[in-house]
C-alpha cells in the first residue's frame, strides 16, 4: 500500500468529454473528473453503468484524445481489457510476446509464466483455455514489459466466483511484488473493497468525481464483517452510486 500523500505516478484531469454523433444530439460523458494513482497503489473506478468509466480509460490509455483536459504518466500502462483479446491462431507465449516492444520479444519471461501459473500452457492455443485462463494470459501480455501502472476494465467479469478469487489474487500479489500501481473499474463493489487502496465514486454520465475513499484497514486483515460494515457505510452515504 502507498503511503497517503504520495506522488501520483499517473495523473488524470477531463475537464471535458463530449460525444458528438452527425445525427443526434450532442452528448457529455465526462466534466470535471481529476485523480490521481500513487506507486504501489490499487485504486478502484465505481460508477453506474454509461457512466463514462470506460471513456475515461480510453482517453488515459490515449485511444481517444478528442478531449479537453490532460493525463501524465500513462505512457507505461499495461492494460487487461473486459475480454481477452487473444490471436486464437498465436500460442499462449506468442500472445504474450506480441505485446512487447520488437526489441525486446526474446526477453527471459520464465518468472512471469510460473507466478501466472502458465508455464504448462506456453505453447497451447487459446481454445484449448478456460476463460479463466484466458485472462491470466491477458494479465501477462499486460506485465510483460513491466509497467509501472496496470489499468484493468472489469478483468474478472463472467467468472465463478473461485476463478475470480484466484485471479485477484494473482493480481494482488503481482502488483505487491512488483511496487506497480493499479486502476481498476469494476461494478462489483465487494470485489473493490476486497482489494483496493481506494475507491474512486463517480456520477452519472457525465461522470464526476462524487467521492475519493480510503480504506486504511491493511488487505490481510479485511474480514467478511469488516467489507459489509463498510459497503453497507458507503451505500448508505453514497445511495446514487452504490445499492443498499
Amino acid at each position: 500500500m502507498s503511503a497517503a500523500g504520495a506522488e501520483p505516478v499517473l495523473q488524470v484531469a477531463i475537464a471535458s468529454k463530449w460525444y458528438r454523433p452527425a445525427r443526434a444530439e450532442p452528448v457529455e460523458a465526462v466534466r470535471n473528473l481529476t485523480f490521481g494513482v500513487a506507486a504501489g497503489e490499487i485504486v478502484c473506478l465505481i460508477g453506474p453503468s454509461g457512466a463514462g468509466k470506460t471513456t475515461t480509460l480510453r482517453i488515459l490509455l490515449g485511444l481517444d484524445t478528442a478531449f479537453e483536459g490532460r493525463v501524465s504518466g500513462a505512457d507505461r500502462a499495461g492494460i487487461v481489457f473486459q475480454e481477452p483479446r487473444l490471436l486464437p491462431w498465436r500460442s499462449v507465449e506468442h500472445n504474450v510476446r506480441l505485446g512487447l516492444p520488437r526489441a525486446r520479444r526474446n526477453r527471459d519471461l520464465d518468472d512471469l509464466f510460473a507466478r501466472l501459473g502458465l508455464t504448462a500452457w506456453r505453447t497451447r492455443y487459446p481454445k484449448a483455455l478456460s476463460l479463466g485462463m484466458q485472462r491470466r494470459v491477458a494479465l501477462a501480455r499486460a506485465l510483460a514489459d513491466g509497467p509501472r501502472v496496470l489499468v484493468l476494465d472489469e478483468p474478472f467479469v463472467s467468472l465463478d466466483d473461485a476463478a475470480a478469487a484466484e485471479l485477484r489474487g494473482l493480481v494482488v500479489d503481482t502488483v505487491d511484488r512488483a511496487g506497480m500501481s493499479v486502476l481498476m473499474v469494476t461494478h462489483n463493489v465487494a470485489e473493490a473493497i476486497g482489494i483496493a487502496d481506494r475507491l474512486l465514486l463517480v456520477s452519472r454520465r457525465p461522470a464526476s468525481l462524487i467521492a475519493d475513499v480510503r480504506l486504511d484497514r491493511p488487505r490481510r486483515d479485511r474480514d467478511r464483517a469488516w467489507a459489509e460494515t463498510t459497503r453497507a457505510n458507503l451505500a448508505a452515504r453514497h445511495p446514487e452510486i452504490i445499492a443498499q
